[in-house]
């Protein structure tokens, strides 16, 4: 009985981790489609990490930190969320959903060249490979005309490619730092900070504020379902498969949230994909194929380090 429990536990986090994630990129590109887009991420993130708290209080786990812990937790928050997310949501008025999900796919393949350049890590023959393709896929990926055409949409690729940049620089930072041991708690920590330090930019780029009141329905449920699914029960799913998974099978979801994007974006906002689009995906996440059969799998550190125990 209890090994069935565990294995439709272990199925509903990998339909979490594959489907909620990969649904993210439609929810924001719906939403920023009618609000600003560091308020957006702000009240996303700020009343998440509040729920964590408050789930945290309710199962009896100490929120309790170290003032080294916390000031991990804030640089940790601004990497993967203030700057990382808050430009993402910025950059997808821009940029389809589905191709924003397919260029952040390439995400461990800049994660393997920070290694190389600031840890100086040797490239592994596999691994190089990888970044071959994956250069050759992203190319392939930004140099169509349907993608150039947009207004902006340059401005917004070179961004993500940043946030990019933020997170890999992340994921190598939170693998050393004196972070909290129960990984629910750092994450709510990290949401909490990371959206206060959202709240700070939307307040100095002057973005105007609204009631969820007067935002549409679209806009009402596309947030609720980013603050439960999106960020609470997908991080959750994420950390918990870590423990009773190999990272291998976790990396899956790599392959899987952009192809997620792709189709929910298609079906939903009419964005298109081209023949040249499929070609690329295929040649960029064979790429990051090659980079996750690594026996490390770095990326996964971004949320800290996780305890045995919960």
């Amino acid at each position: 009985m209890k090994k069935s429990k565990n294995t439709l536990l272990v199925v509903l986090a990998f339909f979490s981790i594959y489907v909620i994630w990969g649904s993210t990129y439609l929810l924001n590109k719906i939403a920023v489609s009618e609000l600003p887009p560091f308020m957006l991420a702000a009240t996303r993130f700020v009343i998440a990490g509040v729920l964590i708290f408050a789930i945290c209080k309710f199962m009896g786990i100490s929120i309790a930190i170290s003032k080294k812990q916390l000031q991990n937790t804030i640089f940790a928050g601004f990497l993967f969320l203030t700057f990382g997310n808050g430009v993402v949501v910025w950059a997808l008025k821009y940029v389809d959903s589905g191709f924003a999900a397919l260029e952040i796919s390439a995400q461990p393949l800049l994660v393997l060249i920070l290694m190389l350049i600031l840890q100086g890590k040797k490239i592994q023959l596999m691994s190089i490979i990888g970044v071959i393709l994956g250069i050759i896929g992203i190319y392939l990926l930004v140099s169509q005309k349907e993608v150039l055409s947009q207004e902006n949409s340059i401005l917004g690729m070179v961004m993500i490619f940043v946030c990019m940049i933020s997170w890999g620089y992340g994921s190598l930072f939170v693998g050393k730092a004196d972070l909290p041991k129960n990984y629910f708690v750092n994450t709510g920590y990290q949401m909490f900070t990371g959206g206060i330090m959202l709240i700070i930019a939307s307040l100095i780029f002057g973005e105007t504020w609204s009631s969820p009141l007067t935002w549409s329905t679209d806009v009402q449920l596309s947030m609720v379902l980013l603050i439960v699914f999106g960020s609470i029960v997908a991080f959750t799913s994420f950390n918990y498969l870590l423990r009773v998974v190999s990272p291998e099978k976790v990396a899956t979801s790599t392959y899987v949230n952009p192809i997620i994007a792709l189709v929910l974006g298609w079906y939903f906002l009419d964005e298109q994909i081209t023949t040249q689009s499929i070609v690329a995906a295929a040649i960029l996440l064979t790429g990051v194929y090659f980079i996750n059969t690594k026996k490390k799998l770095t990326i996964f550190s971004r949320f800290g380090k996780m305890s045995s125990k919960s």
